[in-house]
């Protein structure tokens, strides 16, 4: 039966014990008085919690705070309500006439479909065996409700051990699982996002001496024992930069290595919102992950009044420790030349160039191109698709798998002269010309 907290009708805290000689306070929480304020709310909220803790299971339970700013255990108390996890209690509801329940749609599951649990916020939940709950506990003010968290152990053994496990959780779900941080107007969203169609290393189409040299380097640093490093003063750290044009396979490469690694994986796109505080979450939560792997993409892109910083961060003795920092971007003359001219920030940098003829048949028969068009056919796409980029030659076999379902044939040279079109007014900035009614833009 689901216990109902009412802070705000009469719960009963009387005969709590007062605090013991160590546990001395200044101010002591006095009920009724009308100079308590604020406080007085939130002390009937926090001791009434307290109370039914106690109640119900026997152990008092005392409020800790946060101050490493992380909502990990929040993240995998969420998991484990929506899977129903017998290891959870909702041990009661905070308010009357507030959601005690809520519906989701679950586009992870393999059936796509709504599920209905206990709300995360406005409910109390208990993990008994560890003797930890928590507690997000909506705050009213003048223009809105807020939500604070809470959280209460049965004391520092209980609460040090649950950290620990949520940590060790952590990175083995994350194995499975991107972490994907975005910078936005309202600060950094975050993200932990299941690797839903697997990259392998087979798929990563790339010169082989390039592509070992850089799997090579990855193994090399999850296989390698960190005592090593501590005697010879080394740091524990790594970092590579991958440039060149669009569409050549950065992005496949990074989805190889995030499913490939015996470690958790994390993806930073850097927008013009990135600030000193979004670089200091992110290598503290890659610093948790540790040793993992962060991928930031676009790195030309981190705006100029936070690079300084963020050339710091990477300076730090130990702010990279157990990092695999991969950058990657399009546009290398726009690297500020600070990356490059200091070790210890990335010490290697790989050029991803457009696919040779050999790359460029190997990508094509992968993909299937051969089910659509005879040998010939396959050499003739390799001679007319001199200069196309990966995502091009991607786009090459979609259009020709859709003209051979509407048509039974294929006409290689018109959707290679129709691609080389679109690529010219990519180049000039040429999309529409304005004939014939057409409105647009010409550079």
């Amino acid at each position: 039966m689901e216990r109902k907290l009412q802070p705000e009708s009469g719960l009963s805290i009387a005969g709590l014990s007062a605090p013991s000689n160590q546990e001395r306070t200044v101010v002591a929480y006095e009920p009724g008085n009308p100079n308590m304020g604020e406080y007085e709310s939130y002390a009937r909220v926090t001791r009434g919690i307290e109370a039914m803790l106690e109640e119900r299971y026997g152990v008092t339970y005392t409020l800790y705070a946060s101050d490493d700013g992380t909502s990990d255990y929040w993240d995998l108390l969420e998991e484990d309500v929506k899977k129903g996890a017998p290891e959870v209690e909702c041990a009661g509801r905070v308010y009357e006439g507030i959601e005690g329940r809520t519906f989701t749609y679950d586009e992870d599951s393999s059936t796509a479909e709504y599920t209905i649990h206990p709300a995360i916020r406005n409910n109390v939940f208990v993990y008994p065996a560890q003797g930890v709950a928590l507690a997000r506990i909506p705050m009213f003010r003048q223009h809105g409700i807020y939500s604070e968290d809470f959280v209460f152990a049965t004391g520092d053994e209980a609460i040090s051990a649950f950290l620990s496990g949520v940590r060790v959780r952590q990175r083995n779900r994350d194995k499975s699982r991107i972490t994907v941080f975005t910078d936005t107007n309202n600060g950094i969203h975050r993200e932990s996002e299941p690797i839903t169609r697997a990259v392998s290393r087979d798929d990563v189409i790339l010169p082989e001496p390039l592509k070992k040299e850089i799997y090579r380097s990855l193994d090399q640093f999850f296989a390698s024992d960190r005592t090593f490093y501590h005697k010879h003063n080394l740091p524990f750290k790594r970092g590579i930069l991958l440039y060149g044009r669009p569409g050549n396979g950065k992005t496949t490469l990074v989805k190889s290595i995030a499913g490939s690694i015996p470690g958790p994986a994390a993806y930073w796109q850097i927008t013009e919102y990135t600030s000193s505080g979004s670089v200091q979450e992110v290598f503290e939560t890659a610093a948790r992950l540790a040793p993992m792997v962060l991928v930031i993409e676009d790195i030309d892109s981190m705006p100029q009044g936070v690079r300084s910083f963020f050339l710091n961060i990477l300076d730090g003795a130990t702010s990279k420790e157990g990092i695999f920092l991969i950058g990657t971007t399009n546009y290398p003359e726009k690297i500020d030349p600070g990356l490059m001219n200091r070790a210890g920030r990335f010490d290697r940098s790989y050029e991803i160039t457009l696919p040779d003829t050999d790359m460029r048949r190997t990508f094509l028969e992968r993909r299937g191109l051969l089910e659509f068009v005879d040998a010939d056919g396959l050499e003739r796409a390799l001679s007319l698709t001199k200069g196309f980029s990966m995502a091009q030659l991607g786009e090459l076999y979609v259009s020709a798998a859709l003209e051979w379902h509407e048509r039974g044939e294929v006409d290689l040279a018109a959707i290679v002269r129709s691609l080389n079109g679109e690529l010219s007014k990519e180049k000039t900035g040429k999309w529409m010309d304005g004939k014939g009614g057409g409105i647009g833009f010409q550079l």
